[in-house]
């Protein structure tokens, strides 16, 4: 049985909250062990996945950053994204970046399921994207 570590950043958690309860439920309904890590921002995401490298399948970054009125968000954001894809190509492994970006309150409700939005829930679709990588393996044509 695979194993995927959730990693929450839980800074704002009446968003992640929404994010962790829509892959927990794919990845319950599709039989992986699934182990939970909160952290308080999506900083520390990259190093979490670093620390358990080797103990798990595959990753599911989860947390909101919301645009303020200075550089932090994206400096935050850069340096986090591109940590996290460079962990994922140097040890082979899939992780589902489901962390929102936002420049409101509303635009990561609206991305989490919080509120009524034809936006997806950005915690699915990354759990989504590690599920098809791990599903996915090469076919004879």
């Amino acid at each position: 049985m695979k194993k995927i570590l959730i990693i929450n950043a839980n800074y704002y958690d009446n968003i992640t909250n929404k994010l962790v309860g829509s892959s927990y439920k794919i990845l319950k309904k599709n039989k992986f062990k699934i182990s939970l890590i909160n952290v308080p921002g999506v900083f520390e995401i990259p190093i979490t996945v670093r620390k358990n490298i080797k103990k798990f399948d595959a990753f599911i970054a989860l947390g909101c950053v919301i645009r303020g009125k200075t550089p932090h968000f994206d400096l935050i954001c850069k340096s986090t994204f591109e940590s996290i894809l460079n962990l994922s190509i140097t040890y082979n492994k899939p992780i589902g970046n489901g962390i929102i970006t936002a420049f409101n309150i509303n635009q990561a409700k609206e991305r989490c399921g919080l509120i009524k939005s034809d936006k997806p829930n950005k915690g699915l679709e990354a759990t989504k994207a590690v599920l098809s990588i791990l599903n996915n393996g090469p076919k004879k044509i």
